[in-house]
């Protein structure tokens, strides 16, 4: 016959059992909690990883600068984007840019010794330049020679930089930096007494190219305050006092990645550009 105290053990050993087996089994289901969410955190580390190298997670501030055929040294970015300005200009003339192409570059047909101007009837207003034929007249003569071809009618200004240099850079029928005449032209006027310190002053048009030598073709920047940059893009123009007008309007509404460098958020297009003699 089992004694009282017997029973008692038995209860308390019973009891004891029973905790060991509820600790046991709050371990099992701990483990296998844990086991479940390493498992997701490996998929989701996993995943995390293949978006990043196919590029869906890429930081909009990794990417590179606008990859043009014909650039001008990139601009220094700034710390956020900014809200987008309204737009000054108005809507383009009908018709579209024509993509036109040649083996090499246009005989010399201007008078160097003359003097010619070249208007940009733009979307924003009219810019007009004073082209230094004499300092740069391979240049001079291809822009006489494009703008008698409609080359630049219908194009779109592709690129403003508003951080560390200020242009805008046009010239591209393609309207995305890639594009040319199917020529290049020789650097020409780097020696030009404007270009002091390094530095390409406001009212400044030169050439872009690819930074090689002797690759200039047709696009072009006009700078709208003084911008540092090395001597090797031809200066070949000056813009007129109302044309700095309107470049700085185009420039008040700034870029569309807020990074100092990109499509301006006006709707800059060249709807005619006409050269003439004087």
């Amino acid at each position: 016959m089992v004694s009282q105290e017997q029973r008692r053990r038995q209860l308390a050993r019973e009891k004891f059992l029973r905790q060991q087996q509820r600790r046991t089994e709050a371990r099992r289901k701990a483990r296998l909690r844990n086991s479940v969410i390493a498992s997701v955190l490996g998929v989701v580390v996993i995943g995390s990883v293949a978006l990043y190298t196919t590029g869906v997670l890429k930081d909009d501030g990794d990417k590179k600068e606008n990859a043009s055929a014909e650039v001008t040294p990139g601009a220094s970015p700034s710390a956020a984007p900014t809200s987008k300005a309204p737009d000054p200009c108005a809507k383009p003339a009908a018709g579209s840019a024509e993509k036109l192409s040649w083996k090499k570059e246009p005989a010399m047909t201007i008078d160097t010794s003359a003097k010619y101007t070249l208007k940009l009837a733009t979307t924003c207003g009219d810019i007009g330049i004073a082209l230094k034929t004499s300092a740069a007249p391979h240049t001079v003569n291809s822009f006489d020679f494009l703008a008698g071809k409609g080359y630049f009618d219908h194009t779109k200004c592709h690129r403003l930089t508003t951080q560390g240099i200020y242009v805008l850079q046009c010239g591209d029928p393609q309207g995305t930096g890639m594009g040319g005449p199917g020529y290049t032209l020789p650097d020409e006027n780097l020696k030009d007494t404007s270009l002091k310190s390094n530095t390409y002053p406001a009212g400044t048009v030169a050439m872009a190219n690819t930074g090689q030598k002797h690759t200039g073709g047709s696009q072009f920047f006009l700078v709208y305050k003084d911008s540092p940059l090395p001597p090797s893009y031809t200066p070949f123009g000056t813009i007129d006092a109302a044309g700095m007008k309107v470049l700085n309007k185009i420039a008040a509404a700034g870029e569309n990645t807020g990074a100092g460098d990109g499509a301006p958020n006006a709707t800059v297009v060249i709807n005619k550009a006409t050269v003439s003699k004087s």
